[in-house]
């Protein structure tokens, strides 16, 4: 049996890719069909608040004996994480896939480790050292992912699949000038998840509850994307959901969010943040072949070369930060043979000792809690 659990990290990672693939694709075919993205923010994110709201609650009954309050630093750190992390985000990826395609969401998703370290580098929570080679890995990695998300955008060269595939009246091809759109929407839309990373450091200095701060940032999202689709969509007859299609993408969309955030948090914690991130590039080429085979979107030789170039650069910032995680390690044994405690190096290595400044375990995870 303990075999079997062995791989129950892994299994749980390859399902969660597969979930994520889902919503790539199913949302890809709804939005096509006249779902508007920012209808379909404003359903996903209510769907997600009304499933971890009662679990927030439950949690927040059991730790009602701790005294913990939500304070006005607390709320503005989760209100600024929620505007620009989850509702900026999310309707820059959204209308991104839209603009682009599901095989572009899922493929440029993967710069978010690479963006995440230059933000952490500027703003002081990432070591950088010149002379040291992870640090070198994780700038070539930075260089390498943005260069393969500028070829995806630009670098079209030949056809190889559907070329004569989609319909007449479609304007989602690469030819046209939407999908360089669409690939700045979701270059956006992984620069705000990368700042809602770094965020993830005060919001856990100030709320350690994170299901608590999850849920308050899916309601206060779901506020703010309704206002600003209320505001754009100006007819009102776009947020009926006609089609069975439509109302399974928000579902899944939906549930999928939650579901999300109960399997990466678990698998987090039994192989750390590492073994999570490295199964990103396993979406990518899930809805690579799903997209091509279902959905009939087209493919191009600029864009398989640009997504191999994102998964490299991808996988060289993942080392980078592997040696970081190998560094501390060996410091935290250091500081056990000089004298220190093991009470208290137990409570080094607790979860919210992990999120520390140091080694920012955070900006490593996936995509995918996509928006909570």
């Amino acid at each position: 049996m303990g075999g079997f659990d062995a791989y129950k990290p892994a299994m749980g990672m390859v399902g969660l890719q597969f979930i994520y693939a889902g919503v790539a694709l199913f949302t890809r075919a709804a939005l096509v069909r006249g779902l508007s993205p920012m209808v379909f923010v404003v359903y996903r994110q209510g769907i997600a608040t009304l499933i971890m709201a009662p679990l927030a609650y439950v949690s927040r009954s059991r730790r009602s004996s701790s005294g913990f309050s939500l304070g006005l630093r607390s709320f503005a750190w989760i209100f600024a994480a929620s505007l620009l992390g989850v509702t900026a985000n999310q309707n820059a990826y959204f209308e991104g896939l839209y603009l682009s395609s599901s095989t572009a969401a899922s493929a440029l998703t993967n710069l978010m480790p690479a963006i995440t370290f230059v933000m952490a580098a500027i703003s002081g929570l990432e070591k950088v050292n010149i002379r040291s080679l992870r640090t070198t890995s994780k700038i070539l990695g930075t260089v390498i992912c943005v260069s393969g998300a500028i070829a995806m955008a630009l670098l079209k060269g030949p056809k190889l699949l559907n070329t004569e595939l989609l319909p007449t009246k479609s304007f989602f091809s690469p030819g046209s000038d939407n999908w360089l759109l669409g690939c700045l929407f979701l270059f956006g839309s992984s620069c705000f998840w990368s700042l809602w990373m770094v965020l993830q450091v005060p919001i856990s200095a100030s709320c350690p509850d994170h299901l608590y701060s999850s849920a308050w940032m899916c309601f206060l999202a779901s506020l703010q994307s309704s206002m600003i689709a209320l505001f754009a969509e100006k007819d009102l007859t776009s947020w009926k959901l006609i089609t069975h299609l439509e109302i399974a993408s928000c579902l899944y969309a939906g549930i999928g969010l939650a579901v999300s955030f109960f399997v990466q948090a678990w698998v987090i914690s039994q192989r750390g943040p590492l073994f999570s991130a490295m199964f990103n590039p396993l979406c990518t080429v899930i809805v690579g072949i799903f997209s091509a085979v279902v959905l009939h979107e087209e493919t191009y030789a600029g864009s398989l070369i640009g997504a191999l170039a994102v998964i490299i650069g991808l996988y060289a910032v993942l080392w980078g930060k592997a040696k970081d995680l190998e560094e501390i390690k060996n410091e935290m044994h250091q500081q056990l043979q000089n004298d220190q405690s093991p009470v208290q190096l137990l409570i080094d290595e607790s979860p919210e000792k992990k999120n520390c400044k140091a080694d920012l375990e955070a900006p490593l995870l996936s995509k995918q809690i996509k928006g909570c």
